[in-house]
C-alpha cells in the first residue's frame, strides 16, 4: 500500500489506491492535485464524474474516491474495499 506524505504529495497516482484510470478520472471532473480532494464528498465526486462520462461507473469508484479522501483528510492508507460497507450503509440510507 503506498503512503506517501500527505503534506508534500503532488501527483493523484502517488496516492492509496490511486492508479491512472482513477487519475484520469479524477482530472476530468477538476480534481489535478491530491490536496483538492480535502474537504469533498466522495459521492458528489463520483455523481460529477457519471455526469461528466454520460455514464454510470461501478460504484465501487465510490470506495476508491472515499479512500481518497480519508487519507488526504488526515486518516492511514486503507484499501478501497475498507470502505465498501460504509458506502453500502450510507447509500442504504437515502
Amino acid at each position: 500500500m503506498k503512503n506517501p506524505d500527505r503534506e508534500t504529495v503532488s501527483r493523484l497516482e502517488e496516492l492509496p489506491n490511486i492508479g491512472k484510470a482513477i487519475g484520469k478520472d479524477l482530472r476530468l471532473i477538476g480534481i489535478d492535485c491530491p490536496q483538492k480532494l480535502i474537504g469533498k464528498s466522495p459521492f458528489k465526486l463520483y455523481e460529477a464524474l457519471c455526469e461528466n462520462t454520460g455514464k454510470r461507473h461501478d460504484p465501487c469508484v465510490i470506495d476508491v474516491f472515499m479512500s481518497a479522501v480519508h487519507f488526504m483528510e488526515g486518516g492511514k492508507p486503507l484499501s478501497w474495499w475498507s470502505f465498501t460497507k460504509k458506502r453500502k450503509n450510507i447509500l442504504n440510507k437515502e
